[in-house]
């Protein structure tokens, strides 16, 4: 994206004169465009945090029979949440104790 010197406002690409150009819709400066005009910017993604807690929140979780829909584990670490408006129920989070697949339950 370029902005116009003048009016600080949006370049666009035109052609009307039979050659590329940038021109700024409010202003009459043009910038004629006479070589290959790119760049490219290599963004870093950052690393995704886990809203609830990590494994840290799964050490000290008790356990209890649940079948897991993964491996078929029949025990799973669990503890609830409230994550919707308080007059909904909390939400049950669980981790199969065997193959650590998590899921939860409304």
């Amino acid at each position: 994206m370029l902005f116009c010197p003048t009016c600080a406002n949006l370049l666009t690409i035109s052609s009307e004169t039979g050659y590329n150009k940038w021109a700024c819709n409010t202003c009459a400066y043009e910038f004629p465009i006479s070589k290959q005009m790119t760049s490219r910017t290599r963004l870093k993604r950052k690393e995704v945090d886990d809203v609830l807690g990590g494994d840290e929140t799964w050490k000290h979780a008790d356990s209890t029979a649940a079948t897991c829909d993964k491996c078929n584990g029949g025990e799973a670490y669990f503890y609830q949440l409230q994550i919707r408006s308080a007059d909904e129920p909390m939400t049950t989070f669980y981790r199969c104790t065997t193959c650590a697949h998590q899921w939860r339950e409304n």
